[in-house]
């Protein structure tokens, strides 16, 4: 099961992803560190299931600030101006 979903993580602003995503680096860090130490881990594939989240925030933050990713707004826009497209055909 995913921490969060790619579709949860576009839904959320950028301060909500920061906060999100320093949340997640915590518990990788503090995880990493229990491993270190010799001890046992509840669920191994926590970290995995951590590193890929994180990558998955850092990548729609970057697509957002270079204009690669569409925000809700602009998505809203295209489909009332295709409506409005079919309508006059």
């Amino acid at each position: 099961m995913p921490i969060l979903r790619l579709k949860d993580i576009s839904g959320m602003s950028s301060e909500e992803r920061t906060k999100k995503l320093s949340e997640l680096r915590a518990e990788l860090a503090r995880l990493r560190t229990m491993v270190r130490a010799g001890g046992a881990v509840e669920n191994p594939a926590r970290m995995r299931e951590l590193r890929k989240t994180i990558a998955q925030i850092l990548t729609i933050e970057n697509e957002n600030k270079l204009g690669l990713r569409e925000t809700k707004e602009k998505a809203a826009k295209k489909v009332i101006k295709r409506k409005k497209e079919k309508k006059t055909k």
